[in-house]
């Protein structure tokens, strides 16, 4: 073959090519235009409808059904973070093994013949329709017709009639975001619903769960604000130039100027933040135990709900006993409402529970809960079967490391009470029962500089995670004896303790303090001090243990609503409550108080001075100040701890 013949077929063929292509044919695609799993092998069949809610729009969901089911009851879970991504944990034709998420509680689906249901809310992921965070209730935070509370509704209604293997009983079950959407279900439930397990779920934003604590700003969580909310699916992720977060938002001054530096200001939260920085309407119409209390939960609970609460939870420590308060009263038969509280952190009641940090329990105590807490109420409520005789309230104690069936809460147990007793604050950094004496040094005094806060754990600081490298879950166990040996924390502690000393409920914090800046954050901390010598755990000699910690921005001393300037050197009450704590101080252990006014990087920086939006306070704002903590007659500051005896 000539060359001048070889090159004159390639160019007829390049000719035929570009002819094909003009046509718009070219090579057919060797793809089908929609594939057809074989699966008949499966034990389950995979669903994936639009279901459309009242107002058009349509929800991308998921369903599961076991081969053969038959009366199946559904258990639903709606959520935020990708239907898609937590049913395909695995490539295998075994429906345990799909489940992602919640792939420890997948033992009781697949043992419980459940049709399981998982679904993307409005506005994320496959669904249509706009993305609010926390979608509010129809009213004056949400003009529309339609709220989380009307797409669960019109979604049940949808499944329990086109869903013939189901024996028309819907349960719904979820954590965090997850666990604020069955509180949405429970203010006009569909006559179907059944049963509502909340886990861990959002509650109020500002009191104490994701986004503030007692109006302190958590800046950590911007990460989250800008992942959630800058696209549909998570596609972008928050970006940053240094290993320590403790440089990053400390580099950046103000919250304001690092959520600027990403471009957070194009996100709907973030502004709404910004705007509302005290606890004004917004927050209040929104606070799920104050919606499902009052105009929006009249009349008794109709759902059997079973609430759980972690002890150690870093992100909702506040919300499910918010509820379980707001609840009790409606549980008019007294076998509609359950409490359960374990020693986990935030969802760690669907892990493995033996331990967290450092902490070890001598059980799974996640595993107990699965099997004789939510097992039996799932059983009894989704499937008719046999009554669960659950108690009011299943609480794990820490210390003695022993589960507790309680008639209620706050009560350690039967024939008991809870007393909340003073622990003064006292002269040469003592903790004691008695009041201050006259005579005795009127107060304690540190410098508070926000050019060198303390940080909340040791550094370097990892970014809020949940991927195996990071140690967030556990950080509430972390030790704090590198906070108690700095010069800007007081550390207050009790003489060995002969006896147990036992408490349950919140301790609440009555503190005396005056600063000479015009505004002040107020970190107190209870902690368990372990003897020097720990036999059965060495590295445990001299641990000190949180049980219960919480911060208060000053500003809000005479009101939520109204922040107003501190007057420098004037002693001032502050008295808030901290997290619920079920623990028992052992004998030869000591109590603990530390008092603080960083917690750095989780909670933004006071600049000590007054400003109108701590979120965009300017470098010279930020000023040390000299803080003291009274403890003199007629201004003693002590913690109420909850007594249990």
């Amino acid at each position: 073959m000539s060359i001048t013949r070889s090159l004159g077929s390639s160019a007829l063929t390049l000719v035929l090519a570009a002819g094909l292509m003009a046509q718009g044919t070219g090579l057919p695609s060797e793809m089908p235009a929609e594939f057809r799993e074989a699966s008949g092998s499966w034990d389950h069949t995979r669903r994936e409808v639009m279901i459309p809610m009242r107002d058009g729009v349509r929800l991308k969901t998921i369903i599961l059904v076991p081969k053969g089911a038959k009366d199946a009851p559904i258990l639903l879970t709606r959520t935020p973070y990708s239907a898609a991504q937590q049913t395909s944990h695995a490539a295998s034709a075994h429906l345990g093994p799909v489940l992602q998420g919640y792939d420890n509680v997948a033992d009781l689906i697949v043992e419980g013949a459940y049709i399981r249901v998982i679904q993307d809310i409005r506005g994320k992921y496959g669904s249509e329709g706009d993305y609010v965070m926390n979608r509010p209730l129809r009213g004056p935070l949400n003009p529309t017709e339609v709220d989380h509370s009307t797409d669960t509704w019109d979604t049940i209604d949808w499944l329990v009639k086109h869903l013939p293997e189901s024996n028309g009983r819907v349960g719904i079950l979820g954590i965090s975001y997850d666990g604020f959407l069955p509180l949405m279900a429970l203010v006009d439930p569909h006559p179907a619903l059944k049963a509502a397990v909340p886990m861990n779920p959002m509650v109020d934003g500002w009191r104490g769960d994701d986004w503030f604590h007692h109006g302190a700003f958590r800046a950590q969580n911007l990460s989250y604000i800008y992942e959630q909310q800058a696209t549909r699916a998570n596609d972008l992720k928050w970006w940053t130039d240094v290993f320590d977060d403790y440089d990053l938002f400390l580099r950046a001054g103000s919250t304001g100027a690092l959520a600027a530096s990403r471009g957070m200001e194009q996100l709907g939260f973030w502004r709404k933040l910004t705007e509302h920085p005290a606890y004004d309407a917004f927050w209040r119409q929104q606070a799920m135990d104050q919606v499902l209390a009052g105009r929006a939960g009249k009349g008794p609970l109709k759902v059997p709900t079973l609430l759980v609460h972690s002890l150690y939870d870093a992100e909702d420590i506040y919300g499910a006993l918010a509820v379980w308060k707001a609840l009790k009263p409606k549980d008019t038969t007294g076998d509609h409402l359950f409490l359960a509280m374990g020693p986990w952190s935030h969802g760690g009641e669907i892990g493995e529970g033996s331990s967290l940090g450092p902490l070890k329990f001598g059980q799974d105590t996640a595993l107990h809960f699965r099997r004789e807490i939510l097992k039996p109420f799932l059983d009894q409520y989704l499937k008719g079967g046999a009554k669960a005789d659950l108690p009011p309230v299943s609480a794990f104690e820490t210390g003695t490391n022993t589960w507790k069936k309680l008639p209620a809460w706050p009560v350690a147990g039967e024939g008991t009470a809870v007393h909340a007793t003073p622990f003064y604050l006292e002269a040469g950094l003592k903790v004691a029962t008695t009041a201050p004496k006259a005579g005795d040094a009127s107060y304690e005094t540190y410098v508070s500089d926000p050019a060198k806060p303390v940080p909340f754990r040791a550094r370097p600081i990892q970014p809020v995670g949940y991927d195996p490298s990071h140690t967030w879950p556990q950080w509430l166990t972390d030790d704090q004896r590198e906070a108690s040996g700095r010069p800007d924390v007081l550390a207050f502690v009790s003489e060995p303790l002969k006896e147990p000393l036992r408490i349950a409920g919140e301790p609440v914090a009555n503190l005396v303090a005056s600063t000479t800046g015009t505004d002040a954050d107020w970190v107190v901390k209870v902690i368990d001090v372990y003897p020097d010598e720990v036999a059965a755990q060495p590295q445990m000699g001299g641990y000190q243990l949180m049980v219960s910690a919480d911060i208060f921005r000053g500003r809000y001393r005479e009101g939520w609503d109204a922040p107003k300037a501190l007057k420098p050197d004037e002693p001032l009450v502050y008295r808030f409550a901290l997290p619920a704590a079920n623990h028992v101080f052992l004998p030869g252990h000591r109590v603990m108080v530390q008092v603080q006014s960083t917690w750095f990087p989780l909670y933004e920086r006071n600049p000590q001075t007054f400003v109108p939006n701590i979120f965009f306070a300017r470098p010279e704002d930020y000023r040390r100040a000299t803080q003291r903590v009274w403890h003199a007659p007629g201004r003693a500051s002590f913690v109420e701890l909850p007594v249990a005896r």
